[in-house]
């Protein structure tokens, strides 16, 4: 049995990308920097930072380049690939990206804090997630 999945949860780094295939299909590229905490050897915590890069086809690249910008709280479930190509210089040249398949949005502002004196509690939100293969997704059901 095989399987390449894989689920990240990040920020975006940049701003997402968009172009369109010559097929017209929309494609959308954009960073994501995902954190790993840990408590080392001398007692000291840690954070380690790794850079992903991400691509998304036809409507999830439309969604994305319409709700997202860098700094955005973002769920990716997607498949790894690795693409390899001649440079202009001859070299051989490879980069290994993330192919979204599914899509959950973060909250609005999953970037500020409250104070201390005015924390409530959190409003339950309807967060949609965005699957690949949705031939319709009802933009004015998302709460942004």
């Amino acid at each position: 049995m095989n399987l390449n999945k894989v689920i990240l949860i990040g920020r975006l780094t940049r701003d997402p990308e968009s172009r369109a295939l010559p097929s017209g299909q929309a494609v959308a590229n954009f960073g994501l920097a995902t954190d790993r905490f840990f408590v080392d050897k001398s007692g000291q915590k840690q954070q380690q930072t790794e850079f992903h890069n991400i691509v998304a086809f036809g409507r999830l690249a439309e969604i994305a380049n319409q709700f997202l910008t860098k700094g955005s709280l973002v769920m990716i479930e997607g498949r790894i690939r690795t693409r390899g190509w001649q440079g202009s210089d001859g070299q051989s040249r490879s980069k290994t990206e993330i192919v979204t398949e599914r899509l959950q949005l973060g909250p609005r502002s999953a970037g500020k804090i409250a104070p201390p004196e005015k924390e409530t509690k959190a409003p339950s939100e309807e967060i949609p997630i965005i699957e690949e293969n949705e031939d319709e997704i009802d933009v004015s059901k998302i709460p942004f």
